[in-house]
């Protein structure tokens, strides 16, 4: 398993793994940390060993040694887990207890380190583990002793994993998940090969693609690759000096993969893989909520800062394959049951202090990448696919979704050109809900000085974001203002209900849901998962969704839940809290197919970025979309008052725009 030349860093795995080993049966740590060091030591020798097994054996062998890796987080497992911080600090106390749960937590990654045949992120891994060890191992241990032991590791090896993120991005020829591509066949042992958690969902999407014919699965691959490659040509960027991109997509969906390579080959193009960015269905979803934090025993300023320099080392020493870097291609999926996760009082959390400086980082991070990957000279393209955990229905949805991933583009972009027409003749528009939805809201335009040459609303096709459907811009924030009402929302993973965003001159001034039983679990649940710890976000754009056959197709089998944002955002009105969707190409010229400028590219936030850029960017930009529904009117305000209705009563009733509500008709 580990082929690595480094003499001296096969002979630290083998010393520190003889010491794991003995860890195993040791009882030099007293009561109540024996059992936990001998349950992570058996763990790691578990993973080791599991990991070093012969390729050649059967599913079931395989099945069966998959389930064993996660088996302690797996289910009701968890509730009596070392991994679970409750439980870890009923037992060891708040500070031993949350400290240990992290570590163990932060022990999983080996399975994919072991998988990925990084011996040395394994083995630095087992002597963290050995150094904790030693310490517990005296008489009286100070906690801040141990922790940090914890701290130094992880500021460190900043220098390892920081430089690895980067040139697993840029650096094509990853042998190992080119491989599992490549090998990728009706023989489904192909799929155990990552080490990540593996269940029905992957199983039966795997089958199901290697059971579709090649021409088939050929089509549906060169949706997203000439949706890709069209990204850059409606923004006028120069693919042809890129060669490489970066391949980020959900374990079972290899079949798909492998039928998109030659197309990429053909368009000069080869794929980069990162791990962290290899998606499967987790072993338990309340595991990462719990851990989602953890890194509030090591973020501090120095941490940042100490980042922030290796990362701009790594980029300097790779500005040639950075300068060669076109953008992500991302195969989503959705389908799965909406986790609603629960509070756990004994995981870490960020102070407001931390809070801050995880912002600045996620700036710092972004700003150093825009240096040398500039996002002016990059594409994306998303696209989304069910998995079975939808349904019984599942080969039934993929299919649906697959007509609406290839909707008719120049039929959208013609009825899209209506709606944008009358949208450009306004000053403001009004959208309210209808029923028990509260939304009501003024979203101000921004003026046009030449309407026959420019326009506020890009015309969005299928290309970087799959489907086609839907008209957006960026609105002008001071006299943005109301409330934002949705039932139910599902975004990043989490389900918000009754979700209310109120916002005053654009910027959310006040939020709530109903979650939890107190407005102050509410409030935090927003604040954490929603606004990144910032008290406040801009409205970064506002759009009317069109397609209303993605909206059917979810009424039909009752998937309104499951839908991924990227669709979903498409089937009525978005609202996106953070950046804009222009963030950082502001001065990029963008245009329309009909030729027209796309003006409204920034707001009173991004204008700061030549002044202030601290203060210009957010680093996040999350839609939440009103069902057609819950609408109960979208109108276009003139100067002089008049009004234009585009949506009255969930149904488009511009002139022109009438066939989108013959797939709302449909029983």
């Amino acid at each position: 398993m580990w082929k690595n030349s480094d003499e001296a860093l096969q002979e630290r795995f083998a010393l520190a793994m003889e010491r794991i080993y003995s860890i195993r049966a040791s009882v030099d740590v007293k009561e109540p940390y024996l059992d936990y060091f001998q349950t992570v030591a058996a763990f790691i020798c578990k993973v080791k060993e599991i990991a070093e097994k012969d390729a050649n054996r059967t599913l079931e062998e395989l099945e069966e040694d998959n389930r064993k890796l996660y088996e302690d987080i797996a289910g009701d497992h968890y509730e009596k887990s070392y991994a679970n911080p409750a439980y870890s600090t009923a037992l060891m106390g708040e500070e031993f207890g949350r400290l240990f749960s992290m570590l163990y937590a932060q022990m999983y990654q080996m399975i994919l380190f072991a998988y990925a045949k990084r011996l040395e992120n394994f083995t630095v891994y087992a002597e963290l583990f050995i150094e904790i060890y030693n310490l517990m191992e005296q008489e009286e241990t100070e906690f801040s002793s141990v922790k940090d032991a914890v701290y130094w590791f992880f500021s460190d090896y900043s220098d390892l994993f920081v430089r690895q993120q980067v040139e697993d991005l840029l650096i094509t020829g990853n042998t190992v998940y080119e491989q599992i591509i490549e090998q990728s066949d009706e023989d489904l042992r192909y799929l155990y090969k990552y080490g990540m958690n593996v269940t029905e969902n992957e199983r039966k999407m795997a089958k199901f693609l290697n059971e579709m014919d090649k021409e088939t699965l050929k089509e549906i691959a060169a949706t997203f690759v000439n949706g890709y490659c069209r990204g850059f040509e409606v923004t006028k960027r120069d693919l042809s000096k890129k060669d490489r991109f970066e391949l980020r997509y959900a374990i079972g969906l290899e079949p798909l993969i492998k039928a998109s390579l030659p197309l990429w080959k053909e368009k000069g193009l080869k794929p980069t893989y990162r791990h962290i960015t290899i998606t499967t269905t987790p072993a338990n979803r309340q595991f990462e909520y719990d851990h989602r934090y953890d890194q509030a025993v090591y973020l501090d300023k120095q941490y940042k800062e100490r980042r922030s320099q290796v990362l701009r080392v790594t980029y300097e020493e790779h500005k040639k394959e950075a300068q060669s870097y076109a953008g992500p291609v991302v195969l989503e999926t959705f389908g799965e049951v909406p986790f609603e996760p629960k509070n756990n009082g004994d995981s870490y959390r960020l102070d407001e202090k931390q809070q801050n400086i995880s912002i600045e980082l996620s700036n710092e991070t972004r700003s150093i990448m825009n240096e040398y990957i500039p996002e002016d000279e990059t594409s994306f393209t998303i696209i989304a696919f069910p998995i079975p955990e939808i349904g019984d229905c599942f080969e039934e949805i993929f299919r649906e979704t697959m007509k609406v991933n290839t909707l008719d583009n120049e039929r959208y972009i013609r009825i899209q050109q209506k709606i944008i027409d009358a949208l450009d003749q306004g000053r403001f528009v009004k959208v309210k809900g209808k029923g028990e939805n509260k939304t009501d809201l003024v979203i101000q335009l921004h003026q046009l000085t030449d309407p026959e040459k420019q326009t506020n609303f890009e015309n969005c096709t299928a290309d970087v974001n799959i489907p086609v459907g839907e008209v957006f811009t960026s609105p002008v924030l001071k006299g943005t203002n109301g409330i934002l009402h949705i039932s139910r929302v599902f975004m990043r993973g989490l389900e918000y209900k009754e979700l209310e965003l109120t916002f005053k001159d654009g910027m959310i001034s006040d939020y709530t849901c109903k979650n939890f039983d107190s407005e102050e679990e509410n409030k935090a649940y927003i604040k954490e998962n929603l606004m990144y710890h910032r008290e406040s976000l801009p409205m970064g754009e506002f759009a009317i969704g069109t397609n209303t056959t993605a909206y059917a197709m979810a009424q039909k089998y009752n998937i309104f839940k499951r839908l991924p944002i990227l669709i979903a955002e498409k089937t009525g009105p978005h609202f996106a809290v953070g950046d804009t969707c222009y963030s950082h190409s502001e001065d990029l010229a963008v245009f329309n197919p009909d030729g027209k400028e796309i003006i409204a590219r920034e707001n009173e936030c991004s204008a700061l970025r030549k002044t202030d850029p601290q203060k210009a960017y957010f680093s996040c930009h999350t839609d939440a979309t009103i069902p057609y529904d819950e609408l109960g009117a979208i109108d276009v305000v003139r100067s002089d008052g008049t009004e234009i209705p585009i949506i009255r009563d969930s149904r488009f009733v511009l002139p022109g725009t009438e066939e989108l509500n013959e797939a709302l008709e449909i029983e």
